[in-house]
């Protein structure tokens, strides 16, 4: 019962898909991370049943796009892209690590922010409406659950910049080693099934590990440790990632 209660939690927390509702407790969370991926394989699933049926209907590509890069936001209900501006924010302040942790807190929304967050959106969604093969948007749509895979990992095995909010005591509630592996074994299987899709997801997925280490040093550096803010940065970097990468690829191969 509690492993169906952790898979609740999960979805409740990291999505906006409705589920049922009750009173959270301490030995409820313990696995809770377990099933963070797979709000991602909701949002994957979508995307490449959405990408499949453009292409039989002959959707225009403008339109396949901006639906396409909309499903995830929609199933997350944007979740993580609050983090991804609170985290620029505070990386373009040029502050002590201190100060970059206050940023985080505040609620505001800074020019920064909105910036970035353009920035990302328009070169995510120039890089999207260039993939068009198949086995690719497979490949993507398995980023989704790579993603949190890797994001999840982070929370149970980096240090955490702040002894207080929702990732510490997420991480704190877990059984880290449990949940350590039980991500592992999810990441190495979505990551066969990537690779067994297309052979150039091995570039993307290689794409997802260096944003994985980046993230590591980056957050280390810069607030001494990652926060609920960071993971989300590290989401939307990941998943974009990915998307460059396999863009590259597609105009690549037209050209040979």
């Amino acid at each position: 019962m509690h492993i169906l209660k952790s898979l609740v939690i999960a979805f409740s927390i990291y999505s906006a898909i409705p589920v049922p509702q009750f009173p959270w407790e301490e030995k409820d969370m313990k696995y809770m991370l377990c099933f963070f991926p797979w709000v991602g394989a909701v949002a994957g699933i979508c995307f490449y049943l959405w990408n499949v049926l453009c292409q039989r209907l002959a959707v225009g590509n403008l339109c396949r796009t901006m639906v396409g890069a909309a499903i995830p936001l929609v199933v997350t209900g944007g979740f993580h892209v609050d983090g991804f501006m609170d985290t620029m924010d505070a990386l373009r302040s040029y502050g002590t690590k201190e100060k970059k942790l206050e940023i985080l807190k505040d609620s505001h929304i800074g020019a920064f922010a909105v910036i970035m967050l353009a920035v990302y959106g328009l070169l995510y969604l120039g890089a999207y409406s260039e993939v068009l093969s198949v086995r690719l948007l497979r490949v993507l749509s398995g980023g989704f659950f790579l993603s949190r895979c890797l994001s999840g990992i982070s929370v149970v095995s980096f240090p955490s910049a702040k002894k207080e909010g929702m990732l510490y005591h997420f991480a704190d509630s877990s059984r880290k080693s449990i949940v350590k592996w039980s991500l592992y074994l999810q990441g190495v299987c979505c990551i066969g099934f990537m690779l067994w899709q297309s052979p150039g997801a091995a570039a993307v997925t290689g794409a997802a590990l260096l944003c994985f280490f980046y993230y590591y040093w980056r957050s280390k550096k810069e607030f001494g440790g990652i926060t609920g803010d960071t993971a989300g940065f590290f989401i939307l970097v990941c998943e974009g990632s990915m998307m460059l990468v396999a863009a590259v690829m597609e105009i690549a191969g037209r050209l040979v």
